[in-house]
């Protein structure tokens, strides 16, 4: 028996066919992004040829739940940062007028960064450590005993230098840009961060396994009081790696497409992946050649983009 498909028949057939082959090419992003606490026998942290801790690794997120995830608040009574009157002004400012900048492919800061929900890696050296993480963004931390500069030029990492206290890596970071500029953003929600900021990052591996972090954000000009945010990561599988990713995300018309801020913020404290508040961004969500991502997650409902799978013809073409 031979069937014979009118165009627009055909077309819609092949875009779900492609809808579906792209769903079983990607497994759920939980179970790729998400770390699972590592239950087997104790590994011994493992040491550079000094003693201390090396923390080179592809760790993957210790989701906590009832948390919210890119928020540097969600410790914190309803998930409410302590904002200055400037501060509170800058903020309204970040969710009313400015377009994420994360979004417009802009170099994503420090501590916004180390508040993803998405996996990163270390590479740790005796005289540098780098973080590096997903959409392409790395810092390097510089481990040879310098001392921060008076006046560093502002960065969107900062200016960071790390030393030992113990078997715990602490990270010192100053010389920040400031999101009056309208580039940068504290974290996933929109809320500001100063040329003033001071980020100071407490990193400890107790096994082979396992990573901490107990961060402290001070910050005069926009809030009144330091913040405290801790998380811990599990080390990725072996094999697991950051992929490659062209942060592009047709970016012009995103300028013009998207609206300011950083949409919906749930009760919860989080804004989410998408309009359903989801906790990770579906996959793929790199665009790089033929993985380019079907859906940034930041787009709101029913806002088409260019990275849509065209949909079919609206008429048939007469034969």
């Amino acid at each position: 028996m031979f069937v014979f498909w009118r165009r627009p028949m055909l077309a819609a057939v092949l875009t779900v066919f492609a809808q579906v082959a792209l769903a079983q090419s990607y497994p759920a992003s939980a179970e790729l992004l998400l770390g699972k606490d590592y239950r087997g026998p104790k590994v011994a942290t493992p040491r550079d040829a000094q003693g201390k801790p090396l923390l080179t690794g592809y760790w993957k997120l210790l989701h906590e739940p009832g948390k919210p995830d890119g928020n540097l608040g969600k410790d914190l009574p309803k998930f409410k940062l302590p904002y200055s009157a400037q501060g509170q002004q800058v903020l309204h400012d970040n969710l009313t007028k400015t377009v994420d900048p994360e979004a417009r492919c802009i170099i994503t800061g420090i501590p916004r960064l180390l508040t993803s929900v998405l996996p990163f890696e270390i590479l740790h050296t005796p005289k540098r450590l780098g973080t590096f993480h997903a959409l392409s963004w790395h810092r390097w931390v510089w481990l040879d005993g310098r001392k921060q500069e008076e006046d560093p030029d502002p960065e969107y990492l900062g200016n960071a230098i790390g030393a030992w206290d113990g078997d715990t890596l602490v990270i010192d970071s100053v010389g920040f840009r400031d999101s009056a500029d309208g580039r940068i953003w504290l974290d996933d929600n929109g809320n500001p961060q100063s040329v003033q900021a001071h980020v100071v990052e407490r990193w400890s591996r107790p096994d082979f396994h396992h990573l901490n972090l107990t961060l402290t954000y001070t910050d005069p000009l926009y809030y009144t009081k330091p913040v405290t945010y801790k998380r811990s990561w599990v080390l990725g599988g072996p094999g697991e790696s950051l992929k490659e990713f062209s942060c592009e995300w047709n970016t012009p018309w995103i300028v013009n497409h998207l609206e300011p801020g950083p949409g919906v913020i749930g009760a919860n404290g989080n804004r989410g992946y998408g309009p359903n508040n989801q906790l990770l961004p579906d996959l793929p969500f790199g665009s790089v050649d033929s993985s380019r991502g079907t859906a940034y997650w930041l787009f709101r409902p029913n806002k088409p983009k260019p990275s849509d799978v065209p949909p079919p013809p609206a008429t048939a073409a007469k034969r």
